[in-house]
C-alpha cells in the first residue's frame, strides 16, 4: 500500500512538474521545475528497484546537466521578446514537427496493429537478481541489444555540444579577439626600435 501512494504521488509530481517545465514564462523556473522532474523520476525508478539509474538521474542530470542549464540561462543575454516575435514564422515548421511526432506515437501506441510480435519482441529475459546485480545488468542491456541506439545518443550529445559553441559564438562589436595568424605574422622590425640615446641624453 505504501509503495502504491509513493508510486501515485511521485508520478502526479513529475507529470505535473513537466507540464510546468513547458508552460512556465519564466526560463530560470523552467530549469528549476526541471530539476525537480528529475528528482521525481529518480524516486520512480527506486521504486522500481533501479537504484544505479536514480543514482545516475541524481547526479549526472541533477548535478551536472540541469545545474549547466540554469546557469546558461542565467549569464546569456537572451532577448526572450525578440524571440517570440518571430514565433508566427516558424509555426508551419512547429506544427509540421508536431503532426510528425504524433505519427509516431499513434505507431507507438497501436503497435499491436502494426507489429502484432513488437509485445514479445520488447521482453528482455530477466535474470536472477542474486546471479546478476543491477548495474551489471543494464550495461549488459545497453551494450549489447541497444549498442547503436546508445552510439546513435552519443552522436546527438555530441551535434548538440558542438551547436552551442556555434551558437554562443557571435560576432559582436567592440569585442577584440586574438589573432594569431597576425601575431605570428609581424616582424622585429615592426615592433621594436633601437635607439640611441647620448650619454646624459634620457630621461
Amino acid at each position: 500500500m505504501l509503495q502504491t501512494l509513493a508510486f501515485y504521488v511521485f508520478s502526479a509530481l513529475l507529470v505535473g512538474s513537466g507540464v510546468m517545465v513547458i508552460s512556465a514564462r519564466n526560463p530560470v523556473h523552467s530549469v528549476l521545475y526541471l530539476i525537480f522532474a528529475f528528482f521525481q523520476a529518480a524516486g520512480l525508478c527506486v521504486l522500481m528497484g533501479a537504484e544505479f539509474l536514480a543514482m545516475i538521474l541524481v547526479i549526472v542530470y541533477v548535478g551536472a546537466v540541469a545545474v549547466l542549464f540554469l546557469f546558461v540561462v542565467m549569464m546569456l543575454d537572451i532577448n526572450f521578446a525578440e524571440l517570440r516575435r518571430g514565433f508566427l514564422q516558424y509555426l508551419p515548421i512547429g506544427g509540421l514537427v508536431g503532426l510528425i511526432l504524433l505519427a509516431e506515437l499513434a505507431v507507438v501506441l497501436g503497435s499491436w496493429v502494426v507489429a502484432p510480435a513488437a509485445n514479445t519482441a520488447l521482453g528482455a529475459p530477466t535474470p536472477a537478481v542474486a546471479a546478476v546485480t543491477n548495474t551489471k545488468a543494464l550495461g549488459q542491456l545497453m551494450y549489447t541489444h541497444y549498442v547503436y541506439l546508445f552510439q546513435a545518443a552519443g552522436i546527438v550529445l555530441l551535434i548538440a555540444m558542438i551547436g552551442a559553441i556555434v551558437l554562443t559564438l557571435r560576432q559582436r562589436e567592440g569585442v577584440r579577439k586574438q589573432n594569431v595568424s597576425v601575431q605570428l605574422a609581424r616582424r622585429r622590425e615592426d615592433v621594436v626600435v633601437v635607439r640611441k640615446v647620448p650619454t646624459g641624453g634620457g630621461v
